[in-house]
């Protein structure tokens, strides 16, 4: 084995973090960017969040990967679930200032700046 993974827990870690992402986007990622288009303070909501993922995951140090990217919205999503936290049921109201539907939906918008899955 070479490095931390072997080849083939790497391709599977990857295709784990491509279908996270994607699951992702569908719930959060499709509407919510829709909604930063109408709503100029939800773009800038977003872009903070984007930021502040970028300093946390020090992409200025090592390439922002799907594997980074996925570990870390089930990071998110894990803590706000252990703090009391749900996702809404049915359509999102992207007026109500959430902070974690709004650092997920930081995740979509970083998702879509990584290269399409091989």
């Amino acid at each position: 084995m070479n490095g931390l993974f072997s080849g083939a827990a790497a391709r599977a870690a990857l295709r784990s973090a491509h279908a996270c992402l994607a699951e992702l986007t569908s719930s959060v990622g499709v509407s919510g960017l829709e909604a930063s288009d109408r709503f100029p303070g939800l773009l800038a909501t977003v872009d903070q969040h984007v930021a502040g993922i970028r300093d946390s995951l020090s992409t200025d140090v090592r390439p922002l990967t799907p594997v980074i990217l996925a570990a870390y919205a089930e990071g998110v999503r894990d803590a706000a679930f252990k703090h009391g936290w749900r996702p809404p049921v049915g359509e999102i109201d992207w007026t109500v200032n959430d902070w974690v539907l709004n650092r997920l939906l930081a995740v979509c918008a970083l998702a879509r700046t990584l290269p399409a899955p091989a």
